[in-house]
Order: C-alpha cells, then sequence, then structure tokens
C-alpha cells in the first residue's frame, strides 16, 4: 500500500476516528494483512477556524499548503484534510500540493450519484452549509442540495464548534439535529442526510430516525483514500499532476 498522509487535527476527535476507520477497512480489505502506512500532521484548528470565520480564505490556504507540504517530505504518496470545512479552498491547495489530495467532496458526490440521489440535505458548520464549493460539485452531476432555514444552520454551526468539535455528544442536541433532518425531509422532499461535517456521524449515528439515508462523509472519503492506497493506478489524471 501507498503511505497516507493526513491533515488532522480539524477537530481532534474526527482525526481519531479517521485513524481507526483506516485501520479498521484495511483489515476488512485484507484480514490479517499489515496495518497502513499513514502520516498525521495534526494543525491548529483554531487557527483555521480564526481564518474560516474572518472569510481570510487566501490566508487558510497559505496556512494549510505548508502542512501538506510536510507530509510529502515525511514521505506520504498521497493525501487528504481529515474536515469538510477546509474543503472550502481544496482546489487552491491542491493545485500547489506536491502530492495527490483525496477530496471528501469529490467522493461523497460520487457516492451520492452512484446510488441515484437527486436532491440531498447537507449538515455541517456554516462554512460548509453555506459555501459553494459543495453545490459547486454537485451541481455538475445533476444533484440538487438542500440546507437547514438560517435559525437551524445558526444553532447546527454553534453545537458544532461548541460541543462536537471538542466532544461532547448531547442527547438534546442530537433529538434537534434529528428534528431538522425530519422536516427537511418533510418539507424539502431530500432523499437522503449528507453528514457534512466529520464529526457529525458521531452523534448521528442511526438513520432509521430520520427515515432515509445517511451519507457519512467520513466514511466515504476513508474508502475512497484506501482505494487510492491500494490502487493507486485509481487517481485521476488531474491528481497525479
Amino acid at each position: 500500500m501507498k503511505t497516507i498522509g493526513m491533515i488532522g487535527g480539524i477537530g481532534p476527535e474526527s482525526t481519531i476516528d479517521y485513524y481507526k476507520r483506516l485501520l479498521d477497512g484495511t483489515q476488512k480489505r485484507n484480514p490479517g494483512g499489515p496495518a497502513p502506512s499513514i502520516i498525521i500532521n495534526s494543525i491548529d484548528l483554531q487557527k483555521g477556524l480564526d481564518l474560516l470565520g474572518a472569510n481570510r480564505l487566501s490566508e487558510l490556504t497559505e496556512y494549510i499548503v505548508p502542512e501538506v507540504m510536510r507530509l510529502n517530505g515525511a514521505g506520504a504518496d498521497f493525501g487528504f484534510l481529515a474536515a469538510n470545512s477546509p474543503h472550502i479552498v481544496f482546489d487552491d491547495i491542491a493545485r500547489r500540493s506536491p502530492i495527490p489530495l483525496i477530496s471528501i467532496v469529490e467522493a461523497t458526490c460520487a457516492e451520492a450519484k452512484a446510488r441515484g440521489f437527486r436532491k440531498l440535505g447537507l449538515l455541517g458548520t456554516r462554512f460548509t452549509m453555506e459555501g459553494r464549493f459543495y453545490p459547486e460539485v454537485f451541481s455538475r452531476e445533476g444533484i440538487a442540495l438542500a440546507v437547514p432555514r438560517a435559525e437551524e444552520r445558526d444553532y447546527v454551526h454553534d453545537k458544532y464548534l461548541n460541543e462536537l468539535i471538542p466532544g461532547e455528544f448531547l442527547p438534546q442536541t442530537r433529538d434537534r439535529l434529528l428534528a431538522i433532518a425530519r422536516r427537511m425531509k418533510k418539507e424539502e422532499a431530500i432523499e437522503a442526510l449528507i453528514l457534512g461535517g466529520t464529526e457529525l456521524p458521531l452523534i448521528l449515528t442511526d438513520s432509521s430516525a430520520v427515515g432515509i439515508p445517511y451519507l457519512d462523509t467520513t466514511q466515504i472519503h476513508v474508502e475512497a483514500i484506501l482505494a487510492c492506497a491500494g490502487k493507486p493506478e485509481l487517481l485521476t489524471a488531474d491528481q497525479r499532476e
């Protein structure tokens, strides 16, 4: 297998989750085989959030690119960002990266297309729900996205930053997130819900509570990463460049 490089720390709980899923996924693909080689560069979450919050996106790119270069210097063959929100500058980072990068958005779109979904709900931070990086990718495949109402987005963003990222998963928060998802299913006619934050699968674990499938972006990303680690020929021409 190729050596995997992770930009982690954004946030810590999801970084741990990615690591465990990569190990588990490798064993499922090759029981009893060797563990994958994973290099983790854990960067400063707060600095990234501050830059996102101030819409200083060029500075966010300048912050992350050298960290990707550190992965390359440490021997990673390709890499990924272990969070959704920083994908707001993914294209800029990928253009300057010395190694191929696997996009969580592209991987999720490919999964949605394969499953035949035409309209999906999207939960995540405000940066993800209100950004263009998800709609731009999904619209190319004719897939529509719906996001919560403004007051619901405020709630999701607040709980994401102040509870989920620090690792606090409260029943009352889960209940409100489920209520938002049920409303979107009823009023927006969404066919599935994108858990567009890598901490969300840690609190929303059972899609039967909503009655539509979840697209767990962490797991989808992990599968794409392991596919590239085991079969590097699956990397696209753009990623090889």
